[in-house]
């Protein structure tokens, strides 16, 4: 007899879609068996309110995890920043897959980039975290600019550009590289990926989650598989850093942890991991930016420990001051 098809929970946006598509593909390589995608709808797909006013952490997630629990779909694929920091109880992280690339993308007119961009010009994004160092480096540069909060899909973003509404909108790079046809969806726009050292990322973005319900074994052994151990770890320390700030995913902090090398090519030893974290007020008055190195995890617990540590480092420089509200 035939085994069921595995039934993978994911948002109906041609994103989410996009990615669920990705690693049901994997899935199925590994296991040999059908793979079926359940399209879900979020409450963060169908609030028009801002991610900020809605509480942003797992406004995306919540109706995923349910359907997971309620035995309707057998694991679900999430952005892993749109997770909570906590991990749910009954379910589990089976696997983080190979991370996308982090940074944010900056889409303008044709010609244009950030250090170019005109006198009074219309910056579009939701994020509290992108409107603190934008602005940051606006004042830091002489740049005259004004972030505009928006919502909606990679396509309805890039048209306020196209239609002239706004003069640039902000994108993360994964997303674009996720769905494909880039050059088709910014026909004749310019994308500039923004520097680490501009814009740091939020935490976990480019990286996906892959969850399942702690009780089905059998399946997260299956689906660990598809893990990648660096990944992981620069991850997790980037979401301890989130979560020792006591900081939801709308709040306006960047993280990124990578993995140094130790001399340039091929047959290099990987040696160190360097955390950044930035905290600011979305006025870009007052950022704290603080970084710290260490050897490269082997655990969940050093993980952990490294973005505790940056954490603590950021408070004591006040950053809980520029958070806003915390999150409950």
């Amino acid at each position: 007899m035939t085994e069921r098809a595995l039934r993978l929970g994911t948002r109906r946006s041609k994103l989410a879609m996009a990615q669920s598509g990705h690693v049901a593909d994997a899935v199925r390589q590994l296991t040999g068996r059908a793979v079926e995608l359940v399209e879900i709808t979020t409450y963060g797909d169908t609030s028009r309110e801002h991610l900020a006013q809605i509480g942003g952490t797992g406004v995306f997630v919540a109706a995923l995890r349910d359907a997971l629990l309620a035995g309707e779909v057998d694991f679900a694929v999430h952005s892993l920043k749109d997770l909570p920091t906590a991990q749910h109880p009954d379910l589990v992280l089976a696997a983080i897959p190979e991370r996308e690339d982090p940074r944010d993308v900056l889409v303008t007119g044709e010609g244009l980039s950030l250090a170019r961009l005109p006198k009074g010009a219309r910056v579009g994004t939701g994020s509290p975290r992108r409107m603190a160092q934008l602005n940051a480096y606006a004042r830091s540069h002489g740049l005259d600019l004004t972030c505009v909060p928006i919502r909606g899909n990679v396509d309805t973003r890039v048209g306020y550009v196209r239609e002239g509404e706004l003069d640039a909108v902000v994108l993360a790079a994964a997303g674009l590289n996720r769905i494909g046809g880039t050059e088709e969806l910014l026909g004749g726009l310019s994308a500039e990926r923004l520097p680490t050292d501009t814009v740091l990322p939020a935490p976990g973005q480019g990286a996906l989650a892959v969850e399942c319900p702690a009780t089905d074994t059998d399946l997260v052994a299956t689906l660990s598989a598809l893990d990648d151990p660096r990944t992981r770890a620069a991850v997790t320390a980037e979401r301890s850093l989130l979560a020792a700030l006591e900081a939801g995913c709308s709040a306006p902090v960047g993280a990124l942890a990578d993995i140094l090398a130790d001399g340039p090519g091929h047959g290099q030893v990987v040696t160190e991991m360097r955390l950044r974290g930035v905290v600011g007020t979305t006025d870009g008055s007052t950022l704290v930016q603080l970084s710290t190195t260490g050897p490269v995890p082997t655990s969940h617990d050093e993980a952990a420990a490294l973005g505790r540590e940056l954490a603590a480092e950021m408070l004591a420089k006040g950053a809980a001051g520029l958070m806003g509200e915390r999150a409950l």
